[in-house]
């Protein structure tokens, strides 16, 4: 067969619909559970924060770091999770995250001491980064090209739930405690409890491991075809050519090597151009501050005279708004393109925060803030969670899982991560400090980043709405 005919029919099969999208749509769903994980970490810290601080009496700058170091694990998982991945395969790499996720969330809920409490938290959070690695990566190689899009949109979407749902777990514990986060429940604190049950769904996400298949990419590169082609039969239908989209994918991957961060090098600033742009999206999406909207989420309403019981019900409206607009991004990410959603997100983002700015500028009133800058607040606070949920948070994620060619995908895709753990660290430790010198300042600050993320797009982020991985390049 000639490679015309080949590229022909290798193009007619990621046209192809799966026999069994209900069994993709598993497989992907199973996958972004470390996704989950992640959001549900980084929420469920918000209800512990003040009794964090309480039990252990520390200031803002020490809570910041307690806070935001398992975001240095992450991003040491995040770097080391693509090399793995490639030696022993996607599937042992969730395994461990999970494994990691699972003791992490037993030494939390029971520590000794605060820096036992932040050695926990650095575990689980390598756990952490790795997942946030292998879940898109592994989405891409699985993802039938035609649903690609969506399918990566699970991701996202298993972040915002989880966030969600520690919202939800959180709230019913602090019932629990009659409202108290130090109050006891059989033997344990309520923060304690808060933290523990995170082993629930971190062993739930290793269980699920064992009921996926291996990447079909891995598994042609380590020699067990007829296995990748039943992997693809099950996930890109019976009617594509296997023998081509094999052939496909092995010629891709005879063309590269494994990658390296030497692979990484080359331009005038270090990095190749598109590793840049990479990093760009990851920094962005981070330096809007929207982890502050799940980290502090709690303690930030209190700080401007919302009552604790308050402050927990708001959080959890604000997880909703942010499963609502991962929703619309889902339904919108390939039909209208990456660009443009991100596009929209920029300017709505930037608009949102810059009114959250403008009422925390007031003057409190009781410990309050007035009455009309409350209610702005409250109202922009949660459509600039909508904006980022309809555009950045999911547009990210796809961007990343399929914008680097095949032969320094697994490496570029490790930096840019690491590079979103650092970002979304340096924003985590550094809100309570900047809060207390100047909160609505610090909101200014981030509606630059918003602002600036608008020329990025233009003029650097490429389109990749309907191309297949091997055209890449």
């Amino acid at each position: 067969m000639t490679t015309t005919a080949q590229a022909q029919k290798g193009s007619e099969g990621r046209k192809a619909q799966p026999d069994h999208l209900g069994h993709v749509i598993f497989i992907t769903a199973a996958a972004a559970m470390g996704g989950f994980l992640f959001g549900y970490d980084s929420s469920v810290i918000n209800g512990a924060v003040e009794a964090i601080r309480g039990k252990y009496d520390i200031g803002s700058a020490a809570l910041a770091q307690v806070v935001a170091i398992a975001l240095i694990g992450s991003a040491i998982g995040a770097a080391t999770a693509g090399r793995i991945a490639d030696r022993i395969g996607r599937i042992r790499v969730m395994q461990i995250a999970a494994a990691l996720f699972t003791v992490s969330a037993v030494g939390s809920a029971l520590p000794f001491s605060l820096w036992d409490l932040a050695m926990w938290r650095v575990l689980g959070g390598i756990g952490i980064g790795m997942a946030s690695v292998i879940g898109p990566a592994y989405i891409a190689e699985v993802a039938p090209p035609a649903y690609r899009g969506r399918l990566a949109s699970f991701q996202q979407a298993a972040i915002v739930v989880g966030i969600a749902l520690s919202q939800l777990v959180n709230w019913g514990i602090l019932n629990l405690a009659d409202g108290d986060q130090r109050g006891t429940i059989a033997g344990l604190e309520a923060w304690q409890w808060m933290l523990g049950v995170m082993v629930v769904p971190a062993v739930l996400y290793g269980l699920l491991s064992f009921a996926i298949p291996e990447s079909p990419r891995f598994l042609i590169s380590v020699g067990r075809l007829d296995r990748a082609k039943e992997v693809l039969r099950e996930v890109e239908g019976k009617n594509v050519d296997l023998d081509v989209r094999v052939d496909e994918i092995d010629r891709a991957m005879r063309s590269e090597h494994k990658s390296t961060f030497k692979d990484l090098l080359g331009g005038r600033f270090g990095l190749l151009p598109v590793v840049w742009i990479g990093v760009g999206l990851s920094v962005f999406q981070q330096l809007v501050g929207i982890n502050v909207a799940f980290y502090y989420s709690s303690t930030l309403w209190q700080s401007v005279g919302v009552d604790p019981s308050g402050s927990f019900f708001y959080s959890f409206t604000t997880s909703i708004i942010n499963i609502l607009g991962t929703v619309i991004a889902m339904i919108f990410v390939d039909r209208i393109g990456r660009k443009p959603l991100a596009l929209i997100g920029s300017v709505g983002m930037a608009v949102s925060l810059g009114l959250v700015a403008w009422a925390f500028s007031a003057n409190l009133v009781d410990g309050k803030l007035p009455h009309t800058e409350g209610v702005v607040a409250l109202v922009a606070a949660h459509a600039f969670v909508l904006f980022f949920a309809l555009s950045w948070g999911v547009v990210v994620w796809v961007l990343l899982g399929e914008m680097f060619p095949n032969k320094i995908r697994a490496a570029a895709l490790g930096v840019a991560a690491s590079a979103q753990w650092i970002a979304n660290w340096a924003i985590t430790a550094s809100f309570p400090s900047l809060s207390d010198w100047n909160l609505s300042a610090t909101y200014i600050m981030y509606t630059a980043f918003a602002l600036l993320s608008i020329p990025f797009i233009l003029k650097w982020v490429p389109e990749t709405k309907g191309k297949a991985l091997e055209e890449m390049g």
